[in-house]
């Protein structure tokens, strides 16, 4: 479609949404009229359980209790087929801007190949983690060989079989390249910072008895039990703290979790996140369990250290099904980045400060994201004061409201986005209850007849503080983390995330709506709500 045929028939839309990744695709939107603008349909993630809409659901089945990425794919392709979402995209077609007119309380939207729309409302579902982190190694692009972000693997995959291959990072990615890689590389070298304390995954089968039970007699009541728990997903705490019990008790309650449960001591006991005696006795159980799969008793030390290097969990915990064996393999070397930091990359590989140059074909940057907020800040969007929000949050740091909106910037939305549970939460449930207040938001101003809303710089400030008191009850600010943004070089370091478990967040943003969306100015149409 030509950018001015394009223009003119999106002048009037009243709602454009960037990303049509998981957040992109809640069927919540579809009684509205849409535009999603993407580069590709789906995501990645893991479902505990799918969407909560039954014509989803009940003619589809899981063959793995964790799927992998071509179960994942077709997955949302089940989704889009069920709900007929493709109609209503425009696929490879990347933001570049959006500009708020107050003139016309609309947003102008510009994209990569000139074409412009100027939604009434724009909702940014880019997730939060779309924005990879590049180290800013000396030397980078010099390399010779072939270099890949684990964010941008090539969706045909990589040959590695047989060949020198370094892998700098060791978190979530790094984990799942590390353990596929190990037995099929010529020489595999890792280069961590800080050891993974990973769980074990516990992959298993599921049973077509297994669906039919759970589609017949317990989703319905698992999609409304998983609103009310800390963390989105059915499973509830043990209701004695973990300190309360004897030691045999103890012992025989974490070895149960660790063979059935796989996020074991975070669900179980919350209490791992705050009370230090707490996290010192799992972090010792996991200690134990982990280093007996690992021969040498040096490599012990560097993966599963006899004294935390952080307290258990504040990291979050990846998921892992054989990492900790591969480096007992004779070709798995492993590379301390506290004892010898990288000095450079070069045409053949990575130079490290004892002065050893190590040669690869190919080099795996599992580097991770600027998670949460750079996945919006990467983009110029203008709010009222005409600043990019990147250079807002790069100053002042991160600040919105209820982890939707934030001030200066009228009607946008993000969900799954910073300072909402985003990070601590199962992605259904967060996203399905933040689709429907955003939608349930604009219904309310189109019966009102409100053309803007937009949220007070105080209700941000509030909601900011409320976050970081959540956070410095906990062990969390003991580690250098992605939740923090701790992992970017020069970014603010601050709480990215919700903390306060999902129940409290539903909570608090249904407060918001009863007192009459409490902490926003809503304007236009026949009356202003001030």
């Amino acid at each position: 479609m030509p950018s001015q045929e394009y223009a003119t028939k999106h002048n009037d839309l009243d709602v454009l949404i960037v990303g049509a990744g998981f957040s992109g695709w809640q069927p919540p939107w579809g009684h509205l009229v849409l535009e999603l603008l993407s580069g590709r349909p789906g995501g990645l993630g893991v479902l505990l359980v799918p969407l909560s809409t039954e014509e989803v659901w009940k003619d589809w089945a899981w063959s793995e209790r964790f799927p992998g990425r071509d179960e994942l794919m077709a997955y949302f392709e089940h989704v889009d087929k069920k709900l007929d979402l493709s109609r209503d995209i425009n696929f490879d077609t990347r933001v570049t801007g959006a500009t708020f007119d107050a003139s016309t309380e609309r947003w102008i939207v510009s994209t990569q190949n000139g074409r412009t729309a100027r939604p009434r409302f724009l909702v940014l579902c880019t997730g939060y983690a779309a924005k990879p982190f590049f180290p800013d190694y000396p030397g980078l692009s010099s390399f010779q060989g072939a270099i890949y972000h684990t964010a941008r693997w090539p969706q045909k995959g990589v040959e590695l079989a047989g060949k020198r291959v370094g892998v700098i990072g060791t978190g979530a990615s790094g984990v799942q390249v590390i353990q596929e890689t190990a037995p099929i590389a010529g020489h595999l070298t890792v280069f961590q910072r800080t050891p993974n304390m990973a769980l074990p995954m516990n992959q298993r089968k599921v049973t077509e008895t297994e669906q039919v039970q759970l589609k017949e007699e317990l989703y319905p009541i698992i999609f409304r039990r998983r609103t009310q728990t800390f963390t989105g997903v059915q499973s509830s705490p043990i209701g004695t703290p973990l300190l309360e019990m004897t030691p045999e008790e103890q012992h025989l309650m974490l070895e149960d979790l660790w063979v059935h449960r796989t996020f074991w001591a975070l669900l179980a006991f919350p209490e791992v996140l705050s009370n230090e005696r707490t996290n010192a006795l799992v972090y010792n159980f996991w200690r134990d369990k982990v280093r007996k799969r690992i021969t040498d008793p040096r490599m012990r030390e560097k993966l599963a250290p006899e004294t935390a290097p952080h307290p258990f969990g504040v990291k979050r915990s990846s998921l892992e099904q054989r990492y900790f064996e591969a480096f007992n393999q004779p070709n798995v070397t492993l590379v301390d980045l506290h004892e010898t930091p990288i000095l450079a990359i070069t045409p053949t590989g990575v130079k490290t400060e004892d002065g050893m140059e190590h040669t690869f074909d190919v080099l795996v940057l599992a580097t991770g994201f600027d998670a949460l907020s750079g996945s919006i800040s990467q983009i110029n969007i203008r709010g009222t004061d005409n600043t990019p929000i990147g250079e807002i949050w790069g100053n002042k740091g991160v600040g919105t409201y209820l982890g939707l909106t934030c001030a200066g910037y009228p009607n946008m939305f993000f969900p799954y986005g910073p300072q909402a549970p985003t990070a601590f939460c199962g992605n259904p449930a967060c996203l399905e209850f933040q689709c429907d207040w955003v939608v349930d938001c604009l219904m309310y101003m189109r019966t009102h007849k409100y053309t803007r809303i937009e949220a007070t710089p105080e209700a941000e400030a509030a909601w900011v503080a409320r976050i970081e008191e959540i956070a410095s009850t906990g062990l969390w600010y003991r580690a250098k983390s992605w939740y923090f943004g701790a992992n970017v070089p020069g970014k603010r370091v601050a709480a990215l995330n919700f903390m306060g478990g999902l129940a409290l967040y539903i909570q608090l943003c249904r407060e918001c709506v009863e007192d009459g969306y409490a902490g926003f100015v809503l304007s236009g149409g026949v009356r202003s709500h001030l």
